[in-house]
């Protein structure tokens, strides 16, 4: 028994590039997360997936000018991410438009232009990469650099973390303390560009963001509470890079869907037997007595 679970839990970390793809997923896990939290506490949900297609363009360019080089795909991910939420933003103020479908209407043009440039500047095995990504593929200096982008997010999450909280539930409150609730605004989708510039070499520029939302969405099945949403979102990314890459390495199938088809799995699993707001805690409240206090 011993044998076999060594064989199928530990055996397949003897290679460093399981190692690598190991560490890199969990330090995804610790920044993207609190940020789909976030993301969905300010009901901006959909924006996480418009900003990876917006970084898109970035990368392809960066493709194009270097090959296959990190640094410059990150550096051009980076770029084009803050341009387009800086003219989403723009014309979101001069229109009246709101800043959810200006950004739409950006990240649609930006996924148009990033799929034609990396298919002018190499093969479909080349766009394949961009778009989905390959975990298994990260070296040492994708791995120095997802490590030190997560690093950057986490701790400009934690001292920004009040100002945040405040920004997103009462953002007039925050103004009237002195502090720009734009200036907060701004610095959260900037964490948020990082972050899916660290996530495209390992999952790809179109499902970074499952790493992102599904373990904060399946949180909410789970508690109520701010530090309970970020605490069990980053655990069931941690759990889910670890499966995925289990079952990858098994079965010899694409590290990057494996692992968001095991977030997927536990926010279906959450949302019938969750604690809150489920399919079963639904039918538990109805069939309490009246009155009965409800579980926190």
């Amino acid at each position: 028994m011993l044998a076999l679970l060594d064989a199928w839990l530990l055996a397949p970390f003897d290679y460093g590039f399981m190692r690598r793809a190991l560490v890199a997923g969990l330090a995804l896990s610790l920044a993207a997360p609190p940020l789909g939290v976030f993301l969905m506490l300010r009901g901006m949900s959909l924006i996480g997936d418009a900003m990876a297609h917006a970084i898109l363009p970035g990368v392809a360019l960066g493709f194009l000018l270097a090959g296959f080089s990190l640094p410059a795909m990150s550096l051009g991910g980076v770029l084009s991410g803050l341009l387009v939420a800086m003219l989403a933003g723009g014309v979101s103020q001069m229109t009246g438009h709101r800043e959810d479908s200006a950004m739409a209407s950006f990240f649609l043009i930006s996924l148009a232009a990033g799929v034609m440039l990396v298919s002018l500047g190499g093969s479909s095995v080349d766009l394949t990469h961009v778009l989905f990504g390959s975990v298994l593929a990260v070296d040492s200096t994708a791995l120095l650099l997802i490590a030190a982008i997560s690093s950057v997010i986490v701790v400009t999450l934690a001292t920004i973390f009040r100002a945040l909280v405040v920004e997103s539930l009462d953002p007039l409150f925050l103004r009237g303390q002195g502090v720009h609730a734009s200036l907060v605004h701004g610095i959260f989708l900037g964490l948020l560009v990082l972050n899916l510039t660290a996530g495209f070499q390992t999952l790809g520029t179109l499902m970074a963001v499952g790493l992102m939302m599904l373990p904060a969405t399946t949180a909410r099945f789970w508690s109520q509470r701010l530090e309970g949403l970020i605490g069990i979102g980053i655990g069931i990314g941690m759990a889910a890079n670890v499966c995925g890459l289990l079952l990858s390495y098994h079965l010899s199938i694409p590290s990057g869907p494996a692992i968001i088809l095991f977030a997927g799995v536990g926010y279906l699993a959450s949302a019938l037997f969750g604690r809150h707001h489920s399919l079963t805690a639904r039918l538990r409240r109805r069939a309490a007595p009246l009155g009965a206090p409800e579980p926190h």
